[in-house]
């Protein structure tokens, strides 16, 4: 799989990344860890050298399951976690001394000496962001942390931030279906110099086209609570897979290789990190990255996706206080 290179930083990782939360995090049921240690290993064969993870996934179990599964490769790949949450509680917390107990955590769960990079998972609005930059800085200059990233983070705390310690890169929601960082975030990036790692670049599952009205989630799947998954928005939404679908048609590739094409050739400094319990979409993803879409195509894609407006929020009521402004 090609490379590229996270912003102006030196962090070279594959142009596909592979998102592990849903292995054992969100989606109502923990997979089985021995196949997804294959799972992550055989995306590792297929040149994924970028994996996510974070302390809040399981709580701990999904950086235990990457720390086993890539230990044997740990000289070849780039992980990424994330720090944040408040593990004794609700909300939030990136207290400097609760930023130093989560690296150690990761470290020791993910099996290694330095974790490539370190993203704060959300902006705590009670520490100010140049202490949580200071913290992440130093922890760089321990050799503990080789890279800063922060995660849908806002503007004015993407510069701030930056000022005390270079961000490599921003991981925030982007897809066809969440279009909304193309009007501030990603000419700030590049202004800057920073990397863009989008999550749920499939729209969790929605634009690989398998959802349909009728698609309803489990209790403990995370999507039930997500207003644009909702029946009546999931009927709504429905005209972003004809999109992707016509597209793919007429590549003879699939809907969801169409809409990982698409963000790869928005900018060469974003790398989308879909998940996948299973190895044939994998397989599919993976596909994606050797999909080349024509001016004329990305065009007709960009005037068709213009005209559609999502439907409901992308998070429930309470996951959307914690977004930055």
């Amino acid at each position: 799989m090609k490379k590229r290179k996270l912003g102006k930083s030196n962090l070279e990782v594959s142009a596909l990344g592979l998102g592990c939360m849903g292995m054992s995090f969100g989606y109502g049921t923990i997979a089985d860890k021995q196949e997804m240690i294959i799972l992550i290993r055989n995306a590792f064969e297929q040149g994924i050298t970028f994996f996510d993870t974070a302390e809040v996934y399981g709580p701990f179990l999904n950086e235990e399951l990457v720390g086993e599964a890539l230990e044997p490769l740990r000289d070849q790949v780039v992980i990424a976690t994330k720090f944040g949450f408040n593990m004794n509680g609700p909300g939030l917390n990136s207290r400097p001394e609760v930023i130093r107990k989560a690296t150690e955590g990761s470290l020791k769960r993910l099996r290694t000496d330095t974790i490539d990079l370190l993203y704060q998972h959300r902006i705590d609005p009670n520490v100010p962001i140049e202490d949580v930059a200071g913290t992440v800085k130093d922890l760089i200059q321990e050799g503990k942390v080789r890279h800063f990233g922060m995660s849908e983070a806002g503007v004015k705390n993407i510069r701030k931030a930056n000022a005390v310690c270079p961000v490599t890169a921003l991981q925030s929601e982007y897809s066809l279906w969440w279009r909304e960082p193309e009007d501030e975030i990603i000419p700030v990036l590049e202004e800057l110099g920073i990397g863009f790692v989008p999550f749920s670049p499939l729209g969790k599952g929605f634009l690989t086209g398998k959802m349909d009205q009728n698609t309803s989630f489990d209790s403990k799947d995370f999507r039930s609570t997500v207003p644009r998954l909702s029946a009546e928005n999931l009927k709504a939404n429905m005209a972003f897979v004809d999109l992707v679908t016509r597209v793919s048609q007429e590549k003879d590739v699939t809907p969801a290789q169409v809409a990982l094409a698409w963000l790869l050739a928005q900018k060469p400094w974003i790398v989308p990190i879909p998940g996948t319990t299973k190895l044939h979409r994998l397989t599919e993803n993976i596909g994606a990255a050797s999909i080349d879409l024509t001016p004329a195509e990305l065009e007709k894609i960009k005037t068709a996706a213009s005209a559609l407006k999502p439907h409901g929020d992308r998070y429930s009521e309470g996951s959307a206080k914690m977004i930055d402004r």
